[in-house]
């Protein structure tokens, strides 16, 4: 259910004028796949991984923050595309460091 949420939550942001639509939509595919990655390690007899740099708590932030600046008035602009892309970056990251640690508790 959770990630229907979040899906809900970070997919308007991909009608902002200035923001490319698919770096929001890779984003929310990326962090679907980070979740799963940290729910995925008990099936292989690993805890649940919550492991960073950008995981769930850090991306609901980060969008807060995001949002209450467009909330004030900030208006929408391209850097906004470099942002989207160092949190999509650090949710791959997110899910890289999540599997590697899950495989390493197994393997200890």
């Amino acid at each position: 259910m959770a990630r229907w949420s979040d899906a809900a939550l970070y997919l308007p942001f991909a009608l902002l004028p200035e923001v490319a639509g698919w770096l929001i939509v890779l984003f929310v595919i990326a962090a679907v796949i980070s979740e799963m990655t940290g729910v995925v390690a008990v099936q292989i007899g690993a805890s649940r991984r919550y492991d960073g740099p950008m995981g769930k708590s850090d991306r609901a932030f980060v969008f807060a923050v995001i949002a209450l600046a467009l909330g004030l008035g900030l208006p929408p602009a391209a850097w906004m595309n470099e942002l989207f892309a160092v949190i999509l970056l650090l949710t791959l990251a997110t899910s890289y460091n999540r599997a590697r640690k899950a495989l390493a508790e197994v393997n200890s």
